[in-house]
């Protein structure tokens, strides 16, 4: 059996982790065995995971099979996001300028805050009374 073309990377955002496979194709998504529209439920998610193959106009040239876990709805789309970016680039290195300009090579460091003793919530303090 031959081995088929892929390229294979790896998104992440806030607490998801996303790996990505790249298959030459037309523009089929898979995310977890599910098919992108029920997977996600927006079209503003499904928006953010294409950003990639919009920017660069390949969308109809590959399939994306995707296993996403932790966080929720929107880190998952956007660590799809960046490591369809990432495969993008191991597939065609001169889409890299337009990627990048984009900010899709770029991993989002934003993150949640601790919580810290003494207080409900990372920055929410109880009521303060003088008396």
């Amino acid at each position: 059996m031959a081995t088929q073309l892929q390229y294979a990377a790896t998104g992440r955002r806030k607490n998801a982790v996303a790996r990505v496979r790249l298959i030459p194709g037309e523009g089929k998504f898979i995310i977890n065995k599910r098919e992108v529209a029920e997977y996600f439920g927006k079209k503003t998610l499904e928006m953010i995971v294409q950003q990639p193959f919009n920017i660069t106009d390949t969308l109809a040239k590959f399939d994306v099979i995707a296993l996403a876990h932790g966080g929720g709805t929107t880190g998952q789309a956007g660590a799809i996001r960046l490591g369809i970016a990432r495969a993008l680039l191991k597939a065609d290195a001169s889409l890299r300028p337009s990627l990048k300009r984009a900010g899709f090579l770029t991993r989002d460091p934003r993150m949640k805050e601790r919580r810290k003793y003494g207080l409900k919530k990372a920055r929410k303090a109880p009521q303060f009374s003088k008396r």
